[in-house]
């Protein structure tokens, strides 16, 4: 089942493109890696489809529905939740306060608090929070910081995770930790995007990846097919290395 499809997007500000007509989808059931050099349009995508951004041009579907231009806390409602590259917790909640209200406000059966409750202890079991759940969220490590921001997505109850550079200035140790815990969530059946620069986590954990470079479309495929693709190899190492 086609879980989202992005239709010719646009994204402009000003006199700058930052997505120049991407078509893309995501199945059900996968994990699609949004690889591309700095400035690319990989999170600018991921604003576009939660909702941060409406798209200059385009159509985002969800479920087959259109949801271009609806505001992020509509989307998430619907299903997609978003992880962010600099953790945004309320810094002076506690862990479990983050994670409640994320839920309280995300899910479209928030009255239910018996649930949020039950669901909260279950996420902070999941990602290994479940000792820190009276912390000050402003005391986290940042790998805390990051399972925290991966917990409140999670409350939501999402069918499309969203994560942006969830690996980000982790350890080895905590990559391969991460790694396992998005799997774990595919097998729960989270559809996931993750934009990653970590190339080994991103192509190990990924069906299929997507190459943006300057806002275009220039590659997708298996993981094995991109890593061969000339237009991957140029927008990263540049053109004295294709063909060497």
């Amino acid at each position: 089942m086609r879980l989202l499809e992005c239709k010719g997007v646009v994204k402009r500000f000003g006199g700058l493109y930052a997505l120049r007509g991407v078509d893309l989808h995501v199945d059900d059931g996968e994990i699609v890696g949004i690889i591309g050099p700095n400035g690319s349009g990989k999170t600018t995508l991921f604003n576009v489809i939660s909702g941060t951004f409406p798209p200059t041009a385009g159509i985002v579907k969800f479920r087959g529905v259109d949801i271009t231009g609806l505001k992020p806390h509509e989307i998430c409602r619907l299903g997609i939740a978003r992880t962010f590259q600099i953790p945004k917790p309320f810094p002076r909640m506690t862990v479990y306060e983050n994670i409640f209200a994320a839920a309280f406000f995300g899910r479209s059966d928030r009255r239910d608090r018996k649930s949020i409750e039950e669901d909260v202890k279950d996420i902070l079991w999941k990602v290994g929070l479940s000792t820190k759940s009276s912390t000050i969220a402003l005391n986290l490590t940042v790998f805390e910081q990051r399972m925290l921001e991966v917990a409140r997505a999670l409350s939501t109850r999402p069918k499309l995770l969203l994560l942006d550079e969830v690996m980000a200035g982790l350890n080895p140790k905590e990559t391969v930790e991460c790694a396992k815990l998005v799997q774990g969530l595919r097998e729960e059946g989270i559809t996931i995007m993750i934009i990653e620069h970590n190339m080994r986590a991103v192509m190990g954990l990924s069906d299929r990846i997507i190459v943006l470079n300057e806002g275009t479309k220039i590659a997708e495929g298996e993981p094995k097919e991109v890593c061969r693709d000339l237009n991957v190899i140029r927008a990263y190492l540049g053109e004295d290395y294709v063909g060497s």
